[in-house]
């Protein structure tokens, strides 16, 4: 069905009628305008795409390329498809019109070289193709053994190699130039022979039609000289769209003759955030009705450029409330919020806040004791008092111990019961001593000397690798992932091989030798490193930087710790930054928090910029970072969400549920049952967060995500909730065991209140941190008087709150 530019689309669906409705109908439209506005087409396969763009009276641009109609008005000279999509016919001049919301635009089109022969280039014409169709992918003919027979180095890493086996290997028969048609690389990506990946291309298509003229011209690989592409554009670069709006992308490939080409058919696509926008095989982004900001990458040929919405609500905030503002974490948080149309909800009271900020800090919750306290403190900064205190509690340098261990790979199986204990001790003193982060970092990296002064130098003794050590480095402090350089270009980001190798020779000097105290690290030597694939030295440098001419005379790793530990560093105060707000606030300014990326940009970067420069500027002093963090209004609201943030899940405007970890709801249950748990190898009355050992067997621990610490990534620690966590809790006998124990919680509490009244609010106060309300009170007293046994009930009123959102989860 073709395109009508004045009239509403009839599409009639069986006895439904529906009307398809252009995305102006609500709006006046004031402009519309087609980018670019000329177009120049040389050679043959030449193609551009047109992007119609209107632009409402308030400013806001929608993209009209789905309702426009196209049409050349020189078919001899140029076509152009539905799509807006522009190829030559004959060397010429000639005109496309197109036709939408009323008005007619006319796009001048000059064609050159339309029937000159096509010089064909393996790494420019024929890598796109395969790449684009995910035959070299890892889970396709790029996976270590390839497949069937027939292997591509992945993601185009290894050209020549892969030019071998297209056109050498197997017998010859993949490619055929006696007979174009009979070639297997042909039948089977056009589905005309079995295939495992499927028909990859129809018959027809632009691309098999450059597969089939390939092989005929004789399958050439082209010449050295060749042009490479140096950098891509995506165009629109920003846009502010509507819920269930649509975008299309054009992506344009720059080589290094001057040429320009556009690629939008053959790049590969990837929404930061699914759950915000989508986006298509040929770049179409669809956004969802929910609010927030999203980044779309787009690469080819191992260049990468991206696309960000805003996607504000709909409904317009007439008044913004009046707000406090505590600190810069709000201002830049408000500001986010009011481009969204979202009002951030109220503030916590201080029941709420109080329970929020004992997990947050210590991992632990606040006893009855410490909550009447506190809701009973009059004074203005309570608040900040309370963060104050917690800071200098032991449980402070337990918790944040256990959280780095697992970061850090504090790993008894890999390192030995003693060698790990030595290891998490050091980590834990570190918190105890408030260490400066870099300082902390810096020790870590450069450590040198016998393991019995300096237990640090565990951090090699996990994977001594010197390749492994440098993506753990990487990810671990500046939060860039480096792993899949080692063997070809980074997929999704900038890094190559080089750049793999080149922070890989820093920790090749690093050496142990045994001696009568021990064990002692060392760095020595000047040992080189060379390029798998060209054979060519890398001297160590930093990501990001250029090769020096020649390595550091001294120990390389202090060279790599300057770089990285300096305020002018990229990625270093942006790690620490992100994953911190993200432990408090429970998602990171970027997401995944390891994973900081060109094209994964932050969802508020102008506030993970001010947190940066705040960690800078108070010397990586991480127990001010989280001063500053909870002080915030931001950190303080409550987790109920109002009519205009019920759908915002990434900018802050109300706090987030999220689960406890496994370690500090296993100490939760110990707390309020009043019984502890006994822990293979560790003293009695040891809690799970100060459990230095990750391999300790307990059935809890691992069934709520403990991780194993077999890897840097955060992504072992299991966060989301299942129904096998959920029946263990309701069903466990230990659990129960726990709970009508002679000398726990329950018991306790049954015998010093025989006012139920007083009974059900210890319980709340105990399993939930509050008072109960009143309607809660009045159900629990009701149950207790209702059972015969009231000891019992207390218990089976305990185990039912044990089970709720409210006990299970932080909020």
């Amino acid at each position: 069905m073709g395109k009508s530019p004045n009239h509403l689309t009839l599409i009639v669906l069986g006895q439904i009628t529906l009307l398809a409705v252009p995305v102006w109908a609500d709006t006046t439209l004031v402009g519309v305008d087609v980018n670019p506005t000329s177009v120049s087409l040389r050679g043959p396969v030449a193609r551009y795409s047109l992007l119609v763009t209107g632009k409402s009276e308030s400013g806001n641009l929608l993209d009209l390329g789905g309702e426009a109609v196209f049409r050349s008005d020189s078919p001899e000279i140029v076509s152009i498809d539905e799509q807006g999509v522009v190829r030559p016919v004959a060397d010429g001049d000639g005109m496309v019109v197109v036709e939408v919301a009323g008005r007619s635009l006319s796009v001048p089109v000059s064609v050159e070289n339309s029937h000159s022969p096509r010089e064909f280039s393996f790494v420019n014409d024929i890598m796109p193709l395969l790449d684009k169709k995910g035959c070299n992918g890892a889970g396709c003919h790029g996976k270590a053994e390839g497949q069937a027979g027939f292997k591509l180095s992945v993601f185009n890493s290894d050209p020549e190699a892969d030019y071998e086996a297209i056109v050498m290997q197997g017998r010859g028969r993949r490619v055929f130039p006696g007979a174009v048609e009979r070639s297997l690389l042909l039948l089977k990506v056009s589905g005309q022979r079995p295939h495992g990946g499927g028909r990859r291309m129809e018959l027809s298509s632009p691309e098999y039609n450059t597969l089939r003229d390939w092989i005929a011209a004789g399958v050439p690989y082209g010449s050295d000289a060749d042009s490479r592409v140096e950098r891509i554009t995506v165009t629109p670069g920003t846009r502010i769209l509507s819920g269930n709006a649509r975008q299309q992308l054009r992506v344009v490939a720059y080589y290094s003759d001057g040429r320009m080409r556009d690629v939008t058919h053959l790049a590969q696509y990837e929404s930061n955030n699914p759950g915000l926008a989508s986006v298509s095989a040929t770049g179409l982004v669809t956004t969802k009705d929910r609010p927030g900001q999203v980044a779309l990458r787009a690469g080819f040929m191992n260049q990468f450029d991206m696309f960000q919405a805003l996607i504000p609500r709909s409904d317009r905030i007439s008044i913004w409330p009046e707000l406090a503002e505590h600190n810069f974490i709000d201002r830049h948080v408000y500001n986010k919020l009011r481009a969204l149309n979202i009002v951030p909800s109220g503030v916590a009271d201080d029941a709420e806040y109080l329970r929020r900020v004992y997990l947050d800090v210590i991992g632990t919750l606040p006893s009855a004791e410490e909550i009447r306290r506190f809701l009973s403190d009059s004074g203005q900064d309570r608040r900040s008092r309370i963060v104050d205190e917690l800071l200098k509690r032991p449980e402070y340098a337990d918790y944040w111990a256990l959280k780095w261990s697992d970061v850090l790979r504090v790993e008894r199986e890999a390192l030995g019961h003693q060698r790990a204990y030595a290891y998490y001790k050091w980590v834990r003193d570190s918190f105890a001593d408030n260490k400066p982060y870099d300082q902390l970092v810096r020790e870590l990296i450069t450590v040198e000397g016998a393991l019995i002064d300096v237990p640090q130098a565990h951090f090699y003794g996990v994977e001594g690798e010197p390749g492994k050590i440098a993506s753990r480095v990487s990810q671990t402090f500046l939060g860039l992932r480096i792993a899949c350089a080692q063997c070809h270009h980074h997929p999704a980001d900038i890094w190559s091989q080089t750049d793999y190798w080149g922070m890989q020779s820093f920790f090749t000097q690093v050496q142990t030798r045994d001696t009568p105290r021990g064990t002692v690290i060392f760095a020595d030597g000047n040992p080189e490193t060379k390029h798998p694939r060209t054979g060519e030295v890398v001297h160590p440098y930093p990501l990001g930087t250029d090769m020096p001419a020649t390595a550091p005379v001294t120990d390389r790793r202090k060279v790599l710790a300057d770089w990285m530990t300096s305020p002018d560093n990229a990625w270093f105060a942006r790690n620490i930054a992100n994953r911190m707000w993200a432990h408090f606030m429970g998602r990171g300014l970027i997401e995944p928090v390891d994973d900081l990326r060109a094209t994964n940009p932050a969802s508020n970067p102008e506030l993970l910029d001010a947190l940066s420069e705040h960690v800078v500027t108070n010397n990586y002093d991480l127990r001010e970072l989280i001063r500053t963090i909870t002080r915030s209004r931001v950190y303080q609201l409550t987790a109920q969400p109002n009519e205009t943030n019920r759908l915002d899940e990434q900018n802050y405007s109300h706090a987030n549920l999220r689960p406890l970890e496994a370690e500090v709801l296993l100490d939760a249950v110990c707390q309020v049952t009043g019984v502890a748990e006994r822990f293979q190898g560790a003293p009695p009355g040891a809690r799970a967060i100060q459990l230095w050992d990750s391999g300790v067997s307990h059935y809890f621990l691992k069934l709520f995500g403990r991780p194993v610490r077999k890897s840097a990534c955060v992504c072992e620690r299991v966060s989301e909730p299942n129904v096998a966590q959920a029946l263990h809790v309701m069903n466990s006998p230990a659990i129960h065991q726990k709970l009508k124990h002679e000398g726990g919680t329950v018991a306790r509490l049954h015998a010093m209140f025989p006012a139920d009244s007083q009974l059900v609010e210890e319980l709340y106060l105990a399993f939930f941190s509050r008072n109960p309300f009143d309607q809660e009170r009045e159900n629990g007293v009701a149950y207790l008087r209702s059972k015969p046994d009231r000891r019992r009930a207390a218990e089976d009123l305990a185990w039912s709150m044990m089970c709720s959102i409210e006990f299970i989860f932080r909020h």
